[in-house]
């Protein structure tokens, strides 16, 4: 097959592509790359095309592949846009993969190139994706923490800060070339960034604006967006009527988008929002609906925070049995999901409620101690009984050797009372409770160091095994002249002495090099090797001339970037504590961060009968609906997308 066959199979997948099918697509990619062809704009077509299919499925290390081959293609052609474009595509995987300084890294080359060949789509690409990356980096960060808009740390808020100066810079250059679709994405994720920073005016202010841009195009899941981030931002500014009201256009318009799981979120606001307003029945009634389609979709996270919240509603409404029947429920649910936090506020909501209804105290009420704590009590106990001691071999035979030697000093048994021989029989099996105590101790921990000792290991090393290291001896001396503690038969002289440091310095630096040979070869660079490339010389070519040409030398500011990006590789390599209490299940039904872990914090600190109870104002600034910001989604005038039909606009340039 020739390379026209390869572009056939290209163009295919791209249409599969575009017509939403990009698993078949990435067949059709793949089947033109082993094809092959000799047209490196073709191939790098291909790998973009490749990057961006993969991406969409959710498999961003193969994103990577393809987008670092589309990069080394591009650099070898020459071709500053395609370089460009493929630094966007690199820096929007890689922050989907968490890795943000890499991303910045490669966004900032976008950016650059793009100014640099005055290219003002591309640039307000860059700007955008830029804005991209910070946003999500703080969001990251903001992990950690306090977690309310407005309350992150120092760090946080710079990342938001910056994010905030791109999108707002993308904005400037999108009203310029009168793009009203990227004003529109700019406003809602400028919205969504000063509502993290706590500006809640500001965030209303381009929430309105970007509702009244997707009113324009129609864009109805625009407008269900707009609509949630305006609910949001209301709630902080205790506005809780306006806030229903958005929330209610939101439930209608995921109604009409066919949307469940959204559609549970607009409940759940409301139940929320009604709570805030003491609106009882009305909550109720809306937290019925979220707990319905929870167990629609079987959401357990979901139908675990609607019983929690309708057990909370009940007893505010003083119908304790009903609030009891759901906070029954909730228990179950959180031990069936492992959710502690949720266990924990629902034994202390059943112990109020039984309190209320005059109820004796379950027995789980009383003690909620876990397994692992009591096993951890038992240990601490068995250790401060120190008499366990006896029963180990090494303590019977010190004690067998104490009382041997207190019966040879008697000429038979006594059964005589003697305080001082009691004491000093005390003070005996103390010292050899003790010296046996560490005895153990020492046994025991000496196989651990032994087990962190470097062990010098060079048999294996390819370094060594043609020619082995030999000995170096003076070249008229004889070899059994030399002792094992280096000086000879005779008496040493100091030249002697300096010749056989100088043998044991030269053996221990060919054992280090030879066991460093293995690190240095990890670290040698390659050429590329670029799959469906059918004249391998071709890039080789290309790479020698760029090699000759002095333009193309890497400056400071490229090693510069080179040490940003190595130096996160560091932090690759911590490990995280274990967070048992985190719930992993997934959560359709329920926003992805809602006032309830707020208020299980809360909660779970408190003590017995210590219940306390937030004012209304107080409340304005916790107890809130949703704190989660609905970003805008990626768009194809915002990267390299899978539908900017690359390969399309190869064939349509060659004719």
């Amino acid at each position: 097959m020739d390379s026209s066959s390869c572009l056939e199979l290209a163009l295919e997948g791209e249409r599969l592509c575009k017509a939403g099918d990009c698993r078949a697509g990435v067949a059709f990619f793949e089947a033109a790359i082993q094809t092959g062809t000799d047209d490196l704009r073709t191939l790098s077509a291909i790998y973009s095309q490749l990057g961006n299919a993969y991406f969409y499925l959710g498999e961003y290390d193969k994103a990577m592949e393809y987008h670092k081959l589309d990069l080394t293609v591009a650099r070898t052609m020459g071709d500053r846009i395609g370089v460009a474009k493929a630094s966007g595509n690199l820096g929007n995987t890689l922050k989907v993969m968490g890795k943000f300084k890499e991303a910045i890294c490669c966004c900032e080359r976008h950016l650059s190139i793009s100014q640099e060949l005055e290219d003002k789509v591309g640039e307000g690409r860059a700007l955008y994706n830029l804005g991209n990356v910070y946003h999500a980096q703080g969001k990251h960060l903001g992990r950690i923490g306090p977690q309310e808009p407005g309350g992150f740390s120092e760090e946080v808020k710079h990342c938001l800060q910056k994010a905030v100066e791109y999108y707002a810079a993308n904005l400037r250059l999108m009203e310029e070339l009168n793009d009203r679709s990227a004003q529109g994405r700019a406003c809602g994720n400028l919205g969504n960034t000063h509502y993290l920073l706590g500006n809640f005016t500001q965030a209303i202010n381009y929430h309105n604006e970007r509702l009244a841009i997707a009113k324009e195009f129609g864009d109805k899941a625009a407008e269900r967006r707009a609509h949630s981030n305006l609910g949001n931002a209301h709630i902080f500014l205790g506005e809780f009527e306006t806030a229903a009201e958005h929330y209610k256009k939101t439930l209608q318009l995921a109604q009409e988008l066919g949307d469940r799981a959204v559609e549970a979120q607009a409940c759940y606001s409301l139940g929320n929002t009604y709570t805030l307003l003491r609106d009882y029945p009305m909550a109720i009634h809306y937290h019925l609906r979220h707990l319905a389609i929870a167990q629609e979709l079987a959401d357990k996270v979901g139908e675990g925070r609607a019983c929690w919240s309708l057990g909370n509603a009940y007893s505010s409404t003083n119908n304790h049995e009903k609030a009891l029947q759901y906070a029954n429920r909730h228990l179950e649910i959180s031990k069936e999901i492992g959710d502690k936090t949720g266990q924990a506020a629902a034994q202390m909501n059943l112990t109020d409620i039984r309190k209320a209804l005059g109820l004796p105290p379950t027995p789980a009420d009383d003690s909620v101690e876990t397994s692992e704590d009591s096993k951890s009590r038992a240990r601490r106990k068995s250790m401060e009984n120190m008499d366990l001691l006896k029963m180990t071999p090494d303590a019977k035979g010190v004690l067998q050797k104490y009382q041997s030697e207190d019966s040879g000093s008697h000429n038979g048994p006594s059964f005589a009372f003697s305080p001082s021989a009691d004491m000093n029989t005390s003070a005996n099996e103390s010292n050899a409770e003790e010296d046996s105590f560490f005895e153990l101790l020492s046994r025991f921990q000496s196989k651990r160091m032994d087990d962190q000792r470097c062990t010098l290991s060079i048999d294996n090393n390819k370094e060594n095994q043609p020619q082995p290291p030999q000995p170096h001896l003076p070249p008229h001396r004889e070899a059994g002249s030399l002792s094992s503690t280096g000086s000879t038969n005779g008496t040493a002289t100091p030249s002697d002495n300096g010749a056989n440091n100088c043998g044991v310095l030269e053996e221990l630096m060919e054992s280090i090099a030879g066991m460093q040979s293995r690190r240095m070869d990890e670290q040698r660079a390659s050429l590329p090797q670029l799959p469906g490339l059918n004249n391998q010389q071709a890039i080789l070519q290309r790479l020698s001339i760029a090699a000759n040409d002095s333009t193309s030398l890497p400056d400071d500011n490229f090693f510069d970037m080179l040490m940003r990006c190595q130096g996160s590789r560091i932090e690759d390599q911590r490990s995280f504590l274990p967070n048992e209490g985190a719930i992993t299940h997934s959560a359709p039904t329920v926003p992805d961060d809602d006032f309830f872990s707020l208020i299980m914090r809360f909660q779970s600190g408190r003590l017995e009968d210590q219940r306390s109870t937030m004012p209304l104002e107080a409340s304005q600034n916790s107890l809130h609906p949703t704190t989660t910001d609905e970003e805008e989604p990626p768009s194809n005038s915002q990267s390299v997308g899978a539908k900017d039909g690359l390969v399309s606009r190869l064939v349509k340039g060659r004719k």
